[in-house]
């Protein structure tokens, strides 16, 4: 049975995450430090461009790879895709004929924010295992699958040029951007003839193609999260296989802007909250679906996932717990890049993380009990 000293502990882990929420939200809304869209992009830079990307590699250069529990890994991507099967499945049979909601879902379902509130929280729960298993989650999370999101989108946008047809309202509300995507492909496609659906041969479809695939990864190279976990495995694999260790005044430095990362970050998104002109953006049906697939599916499907690679013990109640973890902040900027659905994965991100604490626990103590 689950003591009220572990739920202190959780509480603990959480409230400072809270704390700088709160401030953030408090500098836009109330106080007005932070009112204009400018500043609030100012401060969301900073955190993308320095803070999160030292904070990433802090942790996963530390990581030792050759201690890493690749039956989890197997576990949390069978998973994901469960979770894209269930997708497209549910797209099906609601008739929708583009890949919209199968994207959307995938990363309402799976997509969480593994280091920022992942870390503390399940360190807290579980120890320190649980926290080297986490940054492991988090690494595959950059590397593999915000990668084959961005795929996912481009994909989606090539579609709607080689068909010569607009993309189809993907908004839930007042969709503006995507009336503006459409009619860029439409542009695209007129002043390309050779992009009519009449006049492709093999060569310009490649071309086109590769193109896609270019910018995918152009998109992938320039996300500084990717790129900062993929030099920590490098140095991971290197300082564990030579044995060697970084300057102490290179650590230091490096530490100093880590030590930013969970507050700025968290901060950020109280700023977001603050700038938005109503909590639910997107109507209360779809903020629920959000809601179930967040803490319901994503946990289900992890459930699934670690059943069927033989998982038990407290490494199974890891695994479920992680999956419901609040919406990765990633997962939003990505759908507001590419105007799909940015409604419904703001509100995500906001609630999920407003809601996560009561949810993480009632799943702490549920998955302590059975």
């Amino acid at each position: 049975m689950i003591a009220w000293g572990d739920i202190r502990k959780v509480v603990s882990a959480m409230a400072p995450l809270y704390f700088a929420l709160g401030l953030g939200y408090g500098s836009s809304r109330w106080w007005h430090l932070l009112a204009s869209p400018e500043q609030c992009a100012a401060v969301n830079t900073l955190v993308a461009f320095f803070s999160m990307p030292f904070f990433t590699f802090d942790f996963v250069s530390g990581v030792d790879p050759s201690a890493v529990n690749f039956r989890v890994l197997a576990a949390d991507a069978l998973a994901k895709l469960l979770a894209i099967l269930a997708a497209w499945a549910w797209a099906w049979a609601r008739q929708y004929d583009d890949w919209s909601w199968p994207i959307t879902g995938f990363s309402l379902a799976t997509l969480s924010n593994t280091l920022v509130v992942g870390v503390p929280l399940l360190e807290a729960m579980y120890g320190d295992w649980a926290r080297e298993l986490m940054v492991q989650v988090a690494v595959a999370q950059s590397v593999v699958w915000v990668p084959l999101l961005l795929l996912a989108f481009e994909l989606r946008n090539a579609c709607c040029v080689l068909h010569l047809q607009p993309e189809p309202e993907t908004k839930t509300k007042d969709g503006g951007g995507d009336v503006e995507l459409a009619a860029a492909a439409a542009a695209r496609v007129e002043r390309d003839p050779n992009a009519r659906a009449g006049n492709g041969n093999g060569n310009k479809k490649i071309r086109r193609c590769w193109a896609m695939a270019r910018t995918v990864g152009i998109k992938v190279a320039s996300n500084p999260n990717v790129y900062a976990s993929v030099l920590g495995v490098a140095w991971a694999c290197a300082a564990y296989r030579w044995r060697v260790g970084m300057p102490g005044v290179v650590t230091g430095a490096l530490q100093v802007m880590s030590r930013t990362g969970t507050g700025m970050s968290m901060f950020s998104m109280g700023l977001s909250m603050a700038q938005q002109e109503r909590m639910v953006a997107c109507g209360a049906g779809l903020a629920a679906l959000g809601m179930a697939l967040r803490f319901v599916a994503g946990p289900a499907a992890a459930l699934a996932g670690a059943a069927a690679m033989g998982i038990r013990g407290n490494v199974l109640r890891f695994v479920v717990v992680q999956a419901a973890l609040p919406q990765s902040i990633a997962s939003f900027v990505f759908a507001k890049e590419y105007g799909l659905h940015a409604d419904v994965l703001s509100t995500a991100v906001i609630f999920g993380t407003l809601l996560s604490l009561p949810v993480l626990i009632a799943y702490y103590a549920l998955l302590d009990i059975i």
